[in-house]
């Protein structure tokens, strides 16, 4: 037996709920902020301390990588047509950490992020958008 995939005609009529649009547009702006933090932070460390502080640049640069991978999703979650994509909790949680770099937006933005999830509409949405898995004979 085959399953149906939904055609993009299908998955452009999926409506995507307000909650979604914040999430992506908050993951999207907190990735550009994290980027902007972990290179300043990188900068200055390695600045101040005449090139010694480049020692310290793996872990002064997480932000910077978490960064990039929020853009990543935020780029999914906001596509158009919807692209398959399930919520990231590994990156909300990786948000609510980066409070040990006094990155205060993020700790909200991955609190935010796991309140909406809960929403039974945004998990509707999310499991509306992701193609069922091959039924095997």
């Amino acid at each position: 037996m085959e399953t149906m995939q939904p055609t993009s005609a299908d998955q452009s009529a999926i409506q995507r709920p307000g909650m979604v649009n914040a999430l992506g547009i908050m993951t999207l702006v907190n990735g550009i902020l994290n980027i902007l933090a972990g290179l300043g932070v990188t900068t200055v460390v390695v600045l101040s301390t005449l090139g010694i502080g480049l020692l310290c640049s793996p872990f002064t640069l997480a932000p910077a990588v978490l960064g990039v991978f929020e853009i990543m999703y935020a780029a999914k979650i906001l596509a158009n047509p919807p692209q398959p994509v399930k919520f990231s909790q590994t990156i909300a949680i990786l948000e609510i950490v980066c409070i040990v770099f006094g990155l205060g937006v993020s700790l909200v933005v991955g609190i935010l992020a796991l309140v909406f999830y809960s929403d039974q509409t945004v998990k509707g949405y999310f499991s509306s958008i992701n193609p069922a898995a091959p039924v095997q004979a």
